[in-house]
């Protein structure tokens, strides 16, 4: 009978044990890593950005170590070039490990076309000048104004008749 106590009490021991187990004891340290492959980048100029789509980006030349479950695409950027892009496809061949290709990735970046100029204002076109009114033959002179307060008038003064552009004759 005191076995199967020792027995029992050993038994939850154990089991509570394996619930909070260190990290060490993990098993997961036993399962295979995810393959991965070191791909060269390289670019003509060199120095342009290399970002792959799942984050990791280096400047070329350079390289990356890159897990090749999927396929990935590699996008180079590089200030006054057009952007480039290039698809790594993983290969699995019998008897050894699986690859990405292309390896090397190799690109010639496109200069980019010159930006276009904002339109330069042009000048305004000048009206031609106003042809300057035909002057009269014999202008009288303005009298000139006095600063002095006129006075005021008393009562309304009659309209005076209107002038015609001829002497008048005289009467008789």
């Amino acid at each position: 009978m005191m076995n199967r106590v020792i027995v029992i009490v050993g038994a939850a021991l154990a089991l509570g044990a394996c619930s909070s187990s260190p990290e060490w004891m993990s098993l997961d340290g036993l399962k295979p890593a995810p393959a991965v492959d070191t791909v060269r980048f390289e670019s003509e100029p060199p120095g342009a950005e290399a970002k792959t789509s799942n984050g990791q980006t280096c400047r070329t030349p350079c390289a990356l170590a890159l897990p090749v479950d999927a396929p990935l695409t590699v996008s180079f950027t590089l200030t006054g070039y057009q952007p480039e892009s290039e698809t790594l496809e993983p290969i699995v061949q019998t008897g050894s490990p699986p690859t990405l290709r292309p390896n090397p990735v190799m690109v010639e970046l496109t200069p980019a076309p010159p930006a276009p100029k904002p339109a330069a204002k042009k000048p305004a076109a000048r009206k031609p000048a106003a042809k300057p009114a035909a002057k009269p033959a014999a202008k009288p002179a303005a009298p000139r104004q006095s600063t002095a307060p006129a006075p005021a008038p008393a009562a309304a003064a009659p309209a005076p008749a209107a002038t015609a552009p001829w002497p008048a004759a005289p009467r008789q």
